[in-house]
């Protein structure tokens, strides 16, 4: 008979840490308002409808302005653009409008603002949400994409970001 026991959060982080994840910034936009996050936890779900996730923090009220916009685009980030995602994980301590004045933003289908030069960009209508424990998972499909050049990812890993 196999043996159970419960996880501790530190344990947890601590496996957690050696999941390498590619960086993305999401972004909204609407009646709610601009906002963007950094998120690692995000992956396709289908491609027939196209359709990825992301998971953020529902602890936090500002990550409510995805629900209410209903859009989000997922901006997959170069390795060069560490500080972008420093910037949007709130760490820098700068206010939304310098952070999204970082870089070029511009819109394809759903109104959600998309990063220029990113690597990929999925532009989703929001068609489901599941909020688990922290976290809200959305569901979008995806109705505008961009790929950008080839380039290395940013990944974050160990607790850091590196390249790939």
């Amino acid at each position: 008979m196999l043996k159970k026991t419960d996880i501790e959060p530190q344990a947890y982080r601590d496996a957690m840490a050696n999941f390498a994840g590619a960086v993305h910034v999401v972004t909204t936009d609407g009646p709610a308002g601009k906002r963007g996050a950094t998120v690692i936890a995000t992956c396709s779900v289908s491609d027939m409808p196209p359709t990825v996730l992301v998971c953020v923090n529902r602890e936090n009220p500002k990550n409510d302005a995805f629900l209410e916009n209903g859009n989000f685009a997922l901006n997959t980030l170069r390795a060069d653009q560490e500080p972008l995602a420093v910037a949007f994980s709130g760490l820098s301590g700068l206010p939304p409008k310098e952070r999204f004045a970082m870089a070029r933003w511009d819109t394809i289908a759903s109104g959600a603002p998309t990063l220029v030069d990113a690597l990929a960009v999925f532009d989703c209508e929001l068609v489901d949400t599941k909020d688990h424990a922290t976290h809200r998972v959305l569901f979008g499909k995806v109705t505008g994409l961009r790929i950008g050049d080839t380039l290395e990812p940013l990944i974050y890993f160990n607790r850091g970001y590196r390249a790939l």
